[in-house]
């Protein structure tokens, strides 16, 4: 078995019939919302309980995704979906994703976020506490 790279989060998911098409295979768009949940659980593992920073009128949005499908998941299924923040930028995060069956890589991608006032659509600085914890949690070298 091997051992996941520094700072990786992992999910466990089961696949349920509204997970996938009449053959029983995960519909390809539902792989996002895995990648959604293992972003959601690692930013509430940073002790980040919302996708949003209440009061402070900022909200994470997706500006980025690339995606790979390489082998299909299916019905009743166990398999994990995983978070690791690769590149980090003033106002930005960017993961590293995938969905694995065992040690098979089902779906990898990569997925960036952008912190923008959620009233106004505009980018704005990563709050110096998150930008602390993921350094912490993942050794990681700011871009500013």
């Amino acid at each position: 078995m091997t051992k996941p790279p520094p700072g990786e989060f992992s999910l466990p998911v089961r696949v349920y019939i509204e997970d996938t098409d009449a053959g029983g295979i995960v519909y390809y768009v539902n792989y996002l919302k895995y990648f959604e949940r293992a972003r959601t659980e690692y930013m509430r593992s940073l002790g980040y309980d919302k996708p949003a920073f209440p009061g402070e009128n900022l909200m994470f949005v997706v500006s980025e995704a690339n995606v790979s499908y390489r082998c299909p998941a299916r019905l009743d299924e166990s398999i994990k979906a995983t978070a690791r923040i690769t590149n980090t930028g003033a106002a930005t995060l960017t993961f590293a994703q995938t969905v694995l069956r065992g040690a098979t890589c089902l779906v990898e991608g990569a997925v960036t976020l952008a912190l923008v006032n959620s009233e106004n659509g505009r980018p704005c600085r990563l709050p110096a506490d998150l930008r602390q914890k993921i350094k912490d949690s993942q050794n990681l070298e700011f871009r500013i």
